[in-house]
């Protein structure tokens, strides 16, 4: 074999590895959604609670709030970082609007994104807060606008 032949065969390969991973990342397969069997925690806005599932792993993150077709009024998702950094967020595979509030270590809101709507196309943007937080929380879209949410607010957070 020569070297030309060589590196061909080279090249051939590294691009079907990058179009294998390129495949995995973008077409994902997930598991039918269970709704989870323990107890709920909550997150509280004022008088405004909410039911939250908790997402603490990286695997939970990733998976979120993807294929759900309906969120109740009043439930919710919180993601939970083992530090507070700048977690940006997107809509890939979610099928409904949310809204997006991010939590600091402090529980005070420090940004958040309404009406987020579901990403259907092969590349999707991401919501880039302002500053770091330590929680996530997401709820239908419209909530935010229907209890009054403002930069500062306290969060009180109920974990189970």
């Amino acid at each position: 074999m020569n070297m030309k032949m060589f590196l061909q065969l080279l090249l051939l390969a590294v691009i079907v590895v990058i179009s294998a991973y390129l495949l995995f990342y973008f077409f994902k397969v997930y598991p039918p959604v269970i709704q989870k069997q323990e107890a709920l925690s909550s997150v509280c806005i004022g008088k405004n609670c909410f039911q939250v599932e908790l997402e603490k792993t990286e695997a939970q993150r990733e998976q979120g709030l993807m294929f759900r077709k309906e969120l109740d009024k009043d439930k919710g998702m919180l993601f939970i970082f083992d530090k507070e950094g700048f977690y940006p967020f997107w809509m890939k595979n979610t099928l409904i609007p949310l809204d997006m509030v991010w939590i600091d270590a402090n529980n005070n809101v420090i940004f958040f994104a309404q009406d987020v709507q579901p990403c259907k196309s092969f590349i999707c943007p991401s919501v880039i807060p302002t500053g770091k937080a330590k929680y996530v929380l997401e709820l239908n879209a419209g909530t935010c606008k229907d209890i009054g949410l403002k930069l500062g607010d306290t969060v009180d957070i109920n974990i189970k």
